[in-house]
């Protein structure tokens, strides 16, 4: 008889009344509740509880998770009641799509909810435990600007992962400045809440933002600073601050508008300042700290191009509640931009390991600074003579017009080689393309660098742990035997592989500088090495982990978000692949500038000059940064291109398959069938061991394009260059420019 009521009791808590969908998503946002939580509580996944909440599209629980819901459910409402139903309140622009609009009642004080849901991702490391903040649906307050609904929880800031909100932060990074129709400024914060701003002044707006906005951001490492609010100005902000919509062609050469125009001059009548480089598209204005009190506010203006569209595709065209969760998003992940994606590149290598830290208390209490170990230091230092680019003034001494060869000049670059294929590829039908995933950042994994200045020895042993630039003679390295193992060597057809240590794929003919990673790649291959000369660094570190740590969770989260699991199969891997950018394209605004964040940040150690009137011989501003470090840059390529090598050759032992064309990280294979399947070897769905892997994390390799060998073969011999290099085209098959490599 028990085991009847038992099914009795099952069968009707199978049928559990629930709320609508919109209700359940309220009561759990009432409460504060994370979809993570509920999930984790019912013992189900996250996207599960998502779609018990979808109003477009709602699944309905089974079971016991029925009931465990309804319970939940049930005791949130006795918690939180529906409000009253009251006239929704207007902002003057239109909501998105999904918004649902939320007020309080008659009797009750206005309030507007925001919505942080923390997203838990794969990796370990605690940035990838941030939350990416989904674009809450909420009106402004009709009270005051900061009101919030009670219960209604932010989630953990980026940087911050023991779980602390600090109250100076807790409207988030950043907020967009917008006019609605009826003239009222607003400032669009991530989660969803929208500020009155009653600044009516760009002077006024400064202090409004600090005083009162409460946006910022917390110090991503122990000696660190806050990160400064930013503030996006629309093109109706900046008419009503008086500010151009565009700029003039001379304005934008320049980067600012003119010291005299009547904003700059309101704000130094205020006592703010502007940095050297003015009022552009990335202002910072400030006042001199007072102690350990700083009074900074950043300003981003898309409509003068602060949003580069090759990096940030249209936000800069998007509505100001979307436009502050793509950059809320990027903000919490990786940090609130400080400029473009690579002057923020830069700026994560320093935000992660500050220049100084305070020391301990000396004999009177008192705390002073000194150098923080494992940083750059305060100061720049000078690169050696071969790592210097043309035009430095260490080299203002040679000839004029005088052509550095790779005797005197350190070349270390990403690959572009092609070949012609053979009669064999032809008889295939397909050229498929692999491109491996944030592939720079990768060969930042792990790797050290110098910290100081170099130290110049002659006929130094080589040592592949010492970082450092080695003049040396590879050219006796033959391809065609080579070392993939403990004891195990393998032939191959050097004729189809290209050198592992030119950017052309030739062989050296000589003496070289290449830097430590190149050179250690040539004992890895086998072969014996003796420097000439070397400058190498004794103090040293693996600086950029923690960089490549964030950006690599960055990618990771924010890809997981779009449907793209770290733990997937090849198969269902690809599939997940295929049109991942629809699903959400606000979020693949923010994949692609975590990617240019990457390359942008690792460029910034070899900034080059940008005009300011610089002649050959002259230091430019660049050189005065401690990050200007080009043998950091040398040392992180040298080893992506090693990593891209050492997997090629696997592959080539293994299966006798060569590429035919390389451009950076993105490698063509021809193939009898158009998958990356159809030619790298997996076995029980493991792959080779040391060579390709389909999957997202770094490192690992995508689906980059297929097109018909005919197709390859027409292009080359239409531009007469048996050589193209098809990598550069495999995307979508478009040529649109032919460098015939001269």
């Amino acid at each position: 008889m028990a085991q009847l009521f038992d099914a009795v009791d099952a069968l009707v808590a199978s049928r559990s009344p629930l709320p609508p969908a919109e209700e359940r998503k309220r009561l759990r946002q009432a409460h504060g509740l994370t979809l993570d939580e509920v999930a984790a509580a019912l013992k189900v996944r996250r996207a599960t509880v998502s779609g018990w909440e979808s109003v477009k599209k709602t699944t309905e629980p089974r079971g016991p998770e029925r009931e465990a819901y309804a319970r939940l459910l049930k005791k949130l409402a006795e918690l939180y009641p529906a409000p009253d139903p009251a006239p929704p309140t207007f902002t003057g622009r239109p909501a998105p799509a999904e918004a649902r609009t939320l007020s309080a009642g008659p009797t009750s004080e206005a309030a507007a909810m925001t919505e942080h849901e923390n997203t838990q991702t794969a990796p370990a490391s605690a940035a990838a435990e941030q939350a990416a903040p989904r674009l809450a649906r909420t009106t402004r307050s009709t009270s005051t600007s900061t009101s919030r609904r009670a219960g209604a929880r932010k989630a953990v800031p980026a940087g911050n992962p023991a779980g602390g909100t600090d109250p100076s932060f807790e409207n988030g990074p950043l907020a967009v400045v917008d006019v609605d129709a009826d003239g009222q400024v607003l400032a669009y914060c991530v989660g969803g809440l929208v500020q009155d701003v009653p600044a009516k002044s760009i002077p006024a707006l400064v202090e409004w933002t600090l005083k009162e906005a409460k946006l910022g951001q917390p110090k991503l490492s122990g000696p660190g600073k806050d990160a400064d609010p930013l503030l996006v100005l629309t093109e109706a902000a900046l008419e009503r601050y008086g500010l151009p919509v565009v700029l003039t062609d001379e304005e934008r050469l320049a980067g600012r508008i003119p010291e005299g125009h009547k904003v700059v001059k309101q704000l130094a009548r205020a006592q703010w300042k502007l940095t050297k480089r003015g009022f552009g598209p990335w202002a910072r204005i400030y006042r001199s700290a007072t102690g350990s009190e700083r009074a900074c506010v950043q300003l981003c203006i898309p409509s003068w191009h602060a949003l580069d569209a090759r990096h940030w595709g249209e936000a800069g065209q998007l509505p100001p509640a979307e436009l502050a969760r793509v950059l809320g998003v990027y903000a919490s992940r990786v940090m609130t931009p400080r400029g473009s994606t690579a002057v923020t590149g830069l700026e994560l290598m320093t935000a992660l390991h500050p220049p100084t830290r305070a020391s301990e208390p000396d004999v009177t209490g008192k705390r002073h600074s000194e150098h923080n170990p494992g940083s750059l230091g305060k100061g720049p230092v000078d690169c050696a003579p071969c790592e210097a680019p043309d035009g430095h003034p260490l080299l203002k001494d040679l000839p004029r017009f005088h052509v550095r060869g790779p005797g005197e000049k350190l070349f270390e670059e990403a690959y572009d080689w092609a070949r012609p294929m053979t009669d064999a590829e032809c008889t295939l039908r397909h050229l498929v393309g692999i491109d491996v995933n944030m592939a720079f950042a990768a060969g930042a994994n792990g790797l050290v660098v110098g910290l100081g200045a170099p130290t110049h020895v002659k006929a130094p042993v080589f040592d592949p742990k010492l970082p450092g630039s080695w003049l040396v003679d590879l050219s006796h390295v033959d391809l065609s035997r080579v070392k993939v193992g403990k004891d195990k060597w393998a032939d191959l057809d050097a004729s189809l592989l290209p050198s592992p240590f030119t950017p052309k794929g030739e062989r050296p003919e000589g003496p070289a500088w290449y830097a430590t990673p190149t050179v250690a790649y040539a004992v890895e291959l086998g072969y014996d090495v003796a420097p000439i000369e070397a400058y190498v660094r004794f103090e040293n570190g693996r600086y950029l982990d923690g960089w490549y740590n964030r950006l690599r969770d960055a990618f990771l989260a924010t890809m997981a978000d779009l449907g793209v699991d770290a733990d997937l199969s090849p198969a269902d891997f690809l599939t997940a692949m295929d049109g991942y950018k629809s699903r959400d394209p606000e979020l693949a605004i923010v994949v692609s500038a975590i990617k240019a964040t990457v390359k942008g940040g690792l460029g910034k150690l070899r900034e080059r000059p940008r005009g300011e009137g610089w002649r050959p011989g002259e230091p430019w501003r660049a050189l005065s940064r401690p990050t200007w470090r080009p043998d950091i840059r040398a040392a992180v390529i040298s080893r992506t291109r090693i990593n891209l090598h050492r997997k090629i050759v696997k592959h080539a032992a293994f299966t006798g398959h060569y590429p035919v064309a390389i451009l950076s990280d993105c490698v063509v294979y021809a193939a009898n069938g158009p998958s990356p399947l159809d030619f790298l070897p997996y076995r029980d769905g493991k792959p080779l061991p040391g060579g390709f892997k389909l999957g997202i994390n770094p490192g690992l390799v995508k689906h980059e394009g297929t097109q018909e060998v005919l197709w390859g073969e027409e292009v080359r011999e239409r531009f007469n260059a048996p050589e193209l290099n098809l990598a550069r085209y495999i995307k979508d098959g478009t040529v649109t420019d032919v460098d015939n490599g001269e």
